[in-house]
Parts: structure tokens; sequence; C-alpha cells
């Protein structure tokens, strides 16, 4: 499918005292998106831990402690997401969730799934210092493509679109839209991966969807302040906003942002634009240095 409604969320981190209100909340969310007919769902970077919440003070206010709480719920939090998906007939890219791995590190994931199950998922490759320092997070090795009834789809976790080399080799793997969930706790946080997301986009002549967490959660040691707008971010030429920015949200205000895409574009302005940064890319290894 070349053309598709898409649902790219601004939200907002939660307080439950019981597992059931995040039931509720999660479907409500996506209920919502299906009902306006979106085929691709983003949920951002770390809205997962909201879980949190369901574990007490004591578990909450530790950044260690509630990483390790959250991996009983690590199952049943999959399988709900996948019979969502096979509900509504969707594609779902949900809150990236700390995810244990065998040699006890914790790696940041975001799980794609289908109406057919979990297709792959993404590991945040780049850390923060926050992340690295104080919250212990590792980084993840592989660049992945993810292949989907709507094409070849690459996701990079927040601080991950920062830096140009990941998502030039994605999309030379053939994906044509980029997906980046973040989490930031400023302004110049969440302009730092804005300004990575169109610089994605101009680059590599590609859709870049952004889905912020938003909102205050003075309770959470992890995820207390949040800001961020969600945008869709296109190539800068013909047929394209001047600005690159095909939607974005109002400031703090939750709820979805829509946009419909046309991945036959995506090509169209490679071939046809007024300029070719995609194709000129290689170009720029060649050049002497000073």
């Amino acid at each position: 499918m070349s053309v598709f409604k898409l649902a790219t969320a601004q939200y907002d981190i939660g307080f439950f005292t019981q597992w059931e209100e995040f039931v509720d909340k999660l479907e409500s969310w996506v209920s919502n998106a299906a009902q306006q007919n979106a085929k691709l769902l983003v949920f951002p970077e770390y809205g997962s831990m909201e879980l949190a919440s369901l574990f007490g003070e004591a578990i909450y206010s530790d950044l260690n402690k509630q990483l390790h709480a959250m991996q009983t719920l690590l199952p049943k939090w999959h399988d709900l997401h996948e019979e969502l998906a096979k509900r509504y007939n969707i594609l779902i890219l949900a809150s990236s969730f700390p995810t244990e791995q065998s040699d006890g590190r914790f790696l940041n994931r975001a799980n794609l799934f289908s109406p057919d199950g979990l297709i792959d998922y993404q590991d945040k490759l780049m850390m923060t210092r926050f992340e690295n320092e104080q919250w212990h997070i590792s980084g993840g090795e592989q660049i992945k493509v993810i292949d989907t009834d709507l094409g070849r789809i690459g996701i990079h976790i927040c601080y991950d679109s920062e830096f140009p080399m990941i998502a030039n080799q994605q999309v030379a793997a053939g994906a044509d839209i980029l997906l980046v969930p973040s989490c930031t706790d400023t302004q110049a946080g969440f302009h730092r991966v804005r300004i990575g997301c169109q610089a994605r986009a101009l680059e590599n002549q590609c859709y870049v969807v952004q889905s912020p967490t938003i909102g205050n959660a003075p309770w959470s040691e992890a995820v207390d302040i949040n800001t961020g707008r969600a945008s869709v971010y296109t190539p800068v030429d013909y047929g394209f906003p001047d600005n690159g920015i095909l939607v974005e949200g109002k400031e703090n205000e939750a709820g979805w942002v829509y946009a419909t895409v046309d991945l036959t574009e995506i090509a169209r302005i490679r071939e046809e634009g007024q300029v070719f940064n995609y194709r000129d890319w290689p170009k720029q290894f060649d050049l002497k240095g000073l």
C-alpha cells in the first residue's frame, strides 16, 4: 500500500492503580485512530514508563527498581498490543519498553506489531547521558529495516535521529518512511530531535514521523517532565510543504496527529526534484579534505 493514513501520538504519561486502567487507555487510543482509518499508529519513546506507577512509590521513585519490576508486565503488554493490532487490523509501533537481556543489560526497545503479531523491533542505538550515566540503559548494536504491508520502515528512537548515517543506511535498504518515537524534558531537547528529523527527511528525501511524550508526571523518577509536538516531516521540494512539515500537533495537547502519506511521491521527488539530496549523498565522500 503506497498511500495510507497514519497517526502519530502526543502521548500523556498516566498514573494507574491497576492494570485494567492502562488497558482501557491504550484501547481507547487505538480505537480512536482506527475509527479515523489510520493504518499505522506511532507511540513515543518511554511511554511505557507510566506502568511503573502500578508498583507503588518505592518502585517508581527508583530508576533501577522500576526497570526490573516492569519486566513482570512485559508478556501481557506484548499480548495486549498483538490483540489490538489484530482486532483493529492495524500496524502499531508501541511505546518503547526497557527490556532486560540475558546478560542483565537493559535495552530501550521499540516493538512493531501487525495483525499477525510482533513483526520485529528496533533497539535504541545511541544513548543520552541520562540513560548512560544515571539510568544505565545500554545501546543496541543493529540497524534494522522492517518489512510491512505498508512498505519498508526504519525506526529511530529519539537521539538516534541526530545521527545521519543510521538513517542513510535504512533508506539505502529501502525504507521510505522513518518513525521517531521521542521523549524529551526540555524545549532544547525537543528541538534537537525535531531538527534531526527534518535533516534526515531532507538528506534522504523521505518521510519522518515523530511521536513525543507530553505533560508532567511529577511522581515519576524517569519521565517526570515531557515536552514536544507530534509531526510528520517531508522532503523540501516540488509537491511537498515549503517548510518540510506536513502536519504538527499543538503544544502539550494529548491526542493523535493524522497525516496521509504517499510513498510514490518519494520515488518521484528523487527522480524529478529540484535537487537530488539522496542521489548526491555519496559525492561528499569523494571530495578532497582541507
